[in-house]
């Protein structure tokens, strides 16, 4: 059985949830709180598997909870909120808290999303109760690192994520300079509707401009170009980005792979592809044939993951030339790209 704690103030809400989650045979709720002050102390008393946290909390808010408990009682913490701007800070803030996934709180009856979103609450649930509950994220350890790293003159960085991934992706490129003197190009799976969100919470601590990525722009050195909901971001022939409707690869759209794939295509060993943290394969076949291009790859290490899974493909294919924790793979880049100095 998978214990949950149930968060949220609304109590018609907190109902709901009940409702959604109880329906599962695995699934027990084994209590609920209204503050962020009660869901720390029933994290306390009855140690979930899993908590369910609501962001817009009385007196202390959701993401000061996340962290209290994150500090105090190391969980699994799964924000479950409303798609609001005002929202969105807080959501990604306890993200870097600590919080594990974050998904939109289920529209009620009769909304023709309704059962789609239950039964991704369910399933998100469900799988993170099988995420390691401490996580080491900053380390000094790495692996593959005896040789300091050629400078290159890089055209492209391409980054793919996934479960716990936005925390990591701020490491990354907060430790890049506003000159970086290539464009950078990212595939974060999340759930559909936070990708504005991530792009706005990113631009609050980045000096470069982060934007969602369009079809037919030319990608800009500095800037940095996030792949939107429902299309495969790819570089194209002609340089430019192209948003296509290809099939999902390993269920995902975007997928990491679709990016992997053109940028070893079209740039070859001028690029560099960095796989971090995440749930399943995708981007491990890609990141191989920008290996095979000659392209500098690079895998998050396992300490520093949250989910190993797609770094530890993508090194079972041998097609990795690093791997690193997030701050080995700034310094790593640094020291890579030939035309910049340092952090501007």
């Amino acid at each position: 059985m998978i214990d949950i704690l149930i968060v949220e103030d609304s109590l018609v809400a907190q109902e709901y949830l009940i409702q959604i989650l109880s329906s599962d045979p695995l699934i027990r709720i084994v209590g609920t709180a209204k503050s962020g002050e009660e869901a720390i102390e029933k994290v306390k008393k009855y140690h979930p598997h899993v908590v369910t946290m609501d962001i817009e909390l009385p007196k202390m808010n959701g993401f000061e909870a996340t962290k209290a408990i994150m500090q105090a009682w190391p969980t699994r913490v799964i924000i479950v909120t409303a798609l609001e701007a005002k929202l969105l800070d807080l959501t990604f803030k306890a993200m870097s808290a600590g919080a594990v996934a974050l998904i939109e709180k289920p529209p009620a009856f009769g909304n023709e999303n309704s059962e789609k979103k239950k039964k991704e609450l369910i399933d998100t649930v469900k799988l993170m109760s099988e995420v390691p509950v401490v996580r080491h994220r900053m380390s000094n350890k790495t692996s593959n690192t005896s040789e300091n790293p050629v400078k290159k003159n890089i055209k492209v960085l391409a980054i793919g994520a996934s479960t716990g991934g936005p925390p990591i992706l701020e490491t990354i490129l907060k430790g890049l300079p506003k000159n970086f003197p290539a464009p950078i190009l990212i595939v974060q799976h999340i759930t559909e509707g936070f990708i504005d969100g991530l792009a706005k919470w990113l631009s609050t601590s980045i000096e470069m401009p982060i934007h969602i990525a369009t079809n037919g722009t030319f990608p800009l050195a500095g800037n940095v170009y996030l792949a939107p909901d429902h299309y495969h971001l790819v570089i194209g022939k002609n340089g430019c980005i192209e948003l296509n409707n290809d099939p999902p690869d390993h269920n995902l759209k975007p997928s990491v792979e679709h990016l992997f794939q053109s940028v070893a295509k079209l740039f070859g060993n001028e690029a560099v592809g960095v796989l971090l943290t995440g749930m399943g394969r995708d981007g491990a076949d890609g990141l191989k044939l920008m290996f095979e291009k000659g392209a500098i790859t690079i895998a998050q290490d396992e300490q520093s993951s949250l989910v190993f899974g797609m770094p530890n493909e993508a090194i079972k294919t041998g097609g990795v030339t690093y791997v690193l924790p997030p701050e080995k793979i700034v310094e790593t880049i640094l020291c890579i790209v030939s035309n910049t100095e340092g952090k501007s």
